[in-house]
């Protein structure tokens, strides 16, 4: 059965054009459900029924498993099957009538205004890595950007006399996103002083460089973040994703309409989007109880 997955995933690569991230959780999702219908007993595709499909997903939920990651391996086995259907490799879909489990709406933890704006104020403007570390971190809360996107950044991304970003996203989708004053104020400074020292000379098309003039990593970029936070003297739990919910929070605080943020944001659903509606929502309520009498 693994080959009908690598026949899958090789489909995903080629007519879908999913990210590289995404592949990886499917391949594992699949290849971990072929193993225990394998494990069951089962050699052969055609014979698996619905029942099994629901056994592997309650041992995944009895194993601990998050329900949304859950529901992420439903959706990658519905998709498998799809696939299966199409290439008639099988008759009947046995997850046709499986529902996706409700996910409870985690809301994203965001910085206030203010607690932004210490953060960003922490690398200053000494160092060349000080100034690089000042343009990533306003860069990434003026676009709303993901960090795999920031770190991705190549000179062609930018349009200079316009002030907008050019951002491959998720299934090497492009869109366009405003920088900003600041943020582009930055950047700019970074690139024609302080990028021209970290890349030693050479010739690197990559915006952001470490201090062997190469790309950064994602992992390098988290550790930057942790050290600011620190250095900020922040007690929220602050990641890198944490910017960009800020900034759509921000956005929709300040009148901003969901449809504008949803294409900056690159969401494909607006409904992704909506989550930061409740989050404002729920800090009008915070406001009302603290600043109403009767709140």
């Amino acid at each position: 059965m693994y080959h009908h997955v690598d026949g899958y995933l090789n489909f995903l690569v080629v007519e879908k054009g999913l990210s590289l991230n995404t592949l990886e959780a499917y391949s594992r999702d699949l290849n971990r459900y072929v193993e225990f219908v394998e494990q069951a007993g089962i050699k052969d595709i055609r014979e698996i029924s619905s029942d099994n499909v629901i056994s592997f997903l309650g041992n995944l939920k009895g194993g601990g498993l998050a329900t949304s990651s859950t529901n992420r391996s439903l959706a990658a086995i519905r998709g498998f099957y799809r696939y299966l259907l199409t290439e008639n490799i099988i008759d009947e879909n046995p997850v046709a009538s499986i529902e996706l489990a409700k996910v409870w709406m985690h809301l994203p933890d965001t910085l206030g205004r203010e607690e932004m704006a210490v953060l960003l104020r922490q690398p200053g403007t000494e160092t060349p890595l000080a100034m690089r570390d000042t343009a990533m971190l306003e860069l990434l809360y003026a676009t709303g950007i993901r960090v795999s996107e920031l770190v991705s950044l190549v000179m062609s991304n930018i349009n200079w006399q316009a002030s907008y970003l050019i951002v491959v996203g998720k299934g090497n989708k492009e869109r366009i996103v405003p920088i900003g004053r600041t943020a582009f104020d930055c950047l700019n400074r970074y690139v024609e002083d302080s990028r021209r020292r970290l890349s030693r000379g050479k010739s690197v098309n990559i915006i952001f460089l470490n201090r062997s003039g190469t790309g950064l990593t994602r992992q390098g970029f988290w550790k930057i973040v942790k050290k600011y936070v620190k250095k900020a003297g922040l007690r929220k739990e602050v990641y890198p994703h944490t910017f960009r919910h800020s900034f759509a929070t921000h956005l929709l605080e300040g009148g901003a309409d969901l449809r504008s943020v949803q294409v900056m944001l690159g969401h494909t659903d607006i409904s992704t989007t909506q989550i930061y509606t409740h989050v404002t929502r729920e800090r009008l309520k915070e406001i009302h109880r603290k600043y109403h009498p009767r709140g």
